[in-house]
């Protein structure tokens, strides 16, 4: 586990994006500085979080970046005890892990199978473990798993990832079953579709075409979502959320 920044703890909440990519994830991590949240984030090569580390800075936000493989179990108890012990409670957790890697089944292989269940689902077990262990002594706590239409339907050439996301989904409904008599609110996003990404404009430019007619999502707004999700108050929590666009089929 390697740290990009480093301050002083604080009485803050703090949000932890695993998984903090430049599109969704980015836009997560900083809708939730621009609400007032320490925001903590994780990626494979921390460096590559630095911009979003001094976007959130220069907007008076407060941000840390770690390197953490969260699909290894030492990796995500030593970033959970040095984030809770250092900077401050966790309050919110999102996992936006992303592991869509089509391929067909004639075609595919036990080891991309197994490493696509898991990044999509083993890591959102362990760090949903280690986060919920601390959320239960508090007695609150926002747990939010980035889903996608592959957990509700498998889709042909994507068997691995509909496998992993569906027990993804399936994880969410357990652990929301169990936590949320402790105050504890578990929810599941399910994003369908594209995203504004430059991997979507570089690669399927006629798919990007539809941005100009709100066709492809847009991470400030799917960002919006959990935002919302996370301040919902007890009595009307939101367990699973559909994002998609208007002319998105389904």
């Amino acid at each position: 586990m390697g740290e990009i920044v480093h301050k002083t703890q604080t009485q803050k909440k703090v949000a932890l994006v695993i998984g903090a990519g430049e599109a969704t994830g980015g836009a997560i991590a900083k809708r939730f500085a621009q609400g007032g949240y320490i925001t903590c984030m994780t990626r494979r090569n921390a460096d590559k979080l630095q911009p979003l580390i001094e976007e959130i800075q220069q907007q008076g936000g407060e941000a840390y970046g770690f390197s953490s493989d969260a699909r290894k179990e030492q990796h995500v108890i030593e970033l959970i005890e040095h984030i809770e012990n250092n900077i401050g409670a966790i309050d919110v957790l999102i996992f936006n892990i992303g592991a869509n890697v089509p391929c067909s089944i004639l075609d595919e292989t036990a080891r991309k199978y197994f490493k696509i269940w898991e990044m999509a689902c083993f890591a959102a077990f362990l760090v949903g473990r280690e986060v919920a262990k601390r959320m239960v002594t508090r007695q609150q706590g926002t747990i939010i798993f980035t889903g996608a239409t592959a957990g509700m339907r498998g889709s042909a050439y994507f068997a691995a990832f509909a496998g992993a996301k569906h027990a993804l989904r399936a994880l969410a409904q357990s652990m929301a079953r169990e936590l949320a008599p402790q105050n504890i609110h578990v929810a599941h996003i399910v994003v369908d579709g594209a995203i504004d990404t430059e991997f979507i404009q570089t690669n399927f430019p006629e798919l990007y075409a539809e941005k100009e007619q709100d066709g492809i999502l847009n991470p400030d707004h799917i960002a919006e979502n959990y935002w919302h999700v996370a301040q919902q108050p007890r009595d009307a929590w939101t367990h699973e959320l559909d994002l998609r666009p208007w002319m998105e089929k389904w």
